[in-house]
């Protein structure tokens, strides 16, 4: 690929990952609406998971949407209206959503308040539809993987300042003495956030984003284009399934987090805020690290920037807490685990399905420590959990959509569809902490990591079996 080529590419990218923060933002937000919303309205731990609920399931409605729509206009809503309008259009319905937040604060509206997260949601389901393969899409497929992953960290870098504003919006600052929760203050950044989409909305038309890429419909890896449908793929079908759980235990780990932290470690709610942020930081951290390989083929320079990219995340992470007046003081310890990422890294080798299978087992491991151990021990094993869920969803992604060829496009809507899991299975999880304990509760997490593990290791022998290598694909950049 030449400069200019690059430099084109990079110059479309940075406007496409601009909705990926928002995606972060808001959805790591809902970490702190949660324990808010079921103290203000007196929910039980499974109720109060309604949030995720709402939001998640939200883009399995989008996705049924825009396939009902394509198929009774006979055509592909996307490639009909164009890249573009579709990223705008999903952010305009994101911002109808954030209306919703005002009358619910003034009337202490619950389901106002779920219906207005549900749009928001509804939204990000188009704009996800769009993002993720187009992603992919600008520049060569050997490296698409490692876009998803730099534009998820992105994402992150939302998810670690969410937390962090909301909160401050409900309690004040770090030093206030405030325990008191306001719903009514929940408006505010939530009507910010809607004027803030309709202003990307604006920038994404005139940006240089193709409308109609053809590397989203026409994969490299293209073997079996003569199958009629997407669903004729058994990568792609088994990836559905390792979306819904790699969402679900991403969601889940941390949504019921404050709930741990408050009733069996004594942590005030406004007191969480910090570590919710770690967690999601954890998935920044580990992203920045696995996106090392887009910026250049150079071994030696891949190697540096393995060690420096995932502690400049950390230090994204400490400087944010900082400005906000938390203590740093309980976060320095977390260095020493981030060490067990770029280990992991590295052993991967830039295999996407190796590396999910690696991942998804250090899953299993930091539940299984949060479970058996208590205080600090156990919130710094849950926390990281978001370490090694960071490079799941571009592996996933890949290994899902790898030789679907023109079907790609239906493919990725599949595959959005399956968010869902974030919702279900952070319901199915508050459900059994109601019946058993938080602690207890996280088994849950570890029967999705072993589904992700079996994935892995199912999905190579099906590539290698339809020609797609993918050691032998991205070995120029080791």
């Amino acid at each position: 690929m030449s400069t200019k080529e690059i430099k084109t590419n990079w110059a479309q990218f940075i406007p496409l990952v601009t909705v990926f923060f928002f995606w972060g933002f808001v959805a790591a937000s809902n970490d702190i609406l949660i324990p808010v919303f079921k103290k203000a309205f007196d929910l039980t731990q499974g109720q109060s998971q309604l949030v995720s609920v709402a939001f998640y399931v939200a883009y399995t409605v989008g996705s049924i949407i825009y396939m009902i729509i394509s198929y009774l206009t006979k055509g592909d809503l996307i490639n009909r209206i164009g890249y573009k309008n579709s990223l705008a259009l999903g952010l305009v319905i994101s911002a109808l959503g954030t209306l919703l937040f005002y009358p619910a604060a003034n009337t202490g509206s619950f389901t106002l308040m779920l219906s207005g997260l549900f749009i928001v949601a509804l939204g990000f389901s188009l704009q996800q539809t769009v993002a993720n393969p187009l992603a992919i899409a600008l520049g060569p497929i050997t490296t698409g993987s490692q876009r998803l992953t730099m534009a998820g960290g992105i994402n992150n870098l939302g998810t670690t300042i969410g937390p962090l504003i909301v909160s401050f919006a409900i309690f004040g600052s770090a030093t206030s003495s405030n325990t008191n929760m306001s719903i009514e203050s929940v408006k505010v950044p939530y009507l910010v956030l809607g004027a803030a989409f309709l202003l990307v909305a604006v920038l994404l038309k005139f940006s240089s984003l193709p409308d109609k890429p053809a590397a989203v419909v026409e994969s490299e890896f293209d073997t079996n284009n003569s199958r009629s449908s997407a669903l004729k793929y058994p990568q792609l079908i088994l990836g559905m399934i390792g979306i819904f759980v790699y969402v679900g235990v991403e969601v889940s780990t941390a949504s019921n987090l404050p709930a741990y932290m408050e009733k069996d470690l004594g942590f005030l709610t406004k007191d969480i805020a910090p570590y919710i942020s770690l967690y999601w930081a954890s998935l920044m951290i580990g992203r920045w690290t696995g996106a090392v390989e887009a910026f250049t083929d150079n071994l030696n320079k891949q190697k540096i920037l393995r060690f420096i990219a995932p502690y400049l995340a950390f230090g994204v992470f400490l400087l944010v807490n900082k400005l906000m007046n938390h203590d740093l003081t309980p976060f320095y310890v977390y260095a020493r685990i981030i060490l067990i990422l770029i280990a992991a890294d590295f052993a991967s080798k830039g295999n996407p399905a190796r590396m999910l299978f690696i991942f998804s087992v250090l899953g299993i491991l930091a539940l299984l420590i949060g479970m058996s151990t208590t205080g600090m021990v156990s919130v710094y094993a849950f926390t990281s959990v978001g370490l090694f869920c960071s490079t799941l969803w571009p592996c996933i992604f890949t290994l899902a959509i790898s030789g679907l060829g023109k079907h790609t496009s239906q493919g990725s809507s599949f595959l959005i569809m399956m968010i869902m899991g974030g919702g279900i299975i952070s319901w199915l999880q508050g459900y059994v902490a109601d019946v058993t304990s938080i602690h207890a509760s996280y088994v849950v997490g570890v029967l999705c990591f072993a589904y992700l593990a079996f994935y892995a290791w199912k999905v190579s022998g099906i590539l290698k079996n339809q020609g797609i290598n993918f050691d032998k694909k991205v070995s120029g950049g080791h």
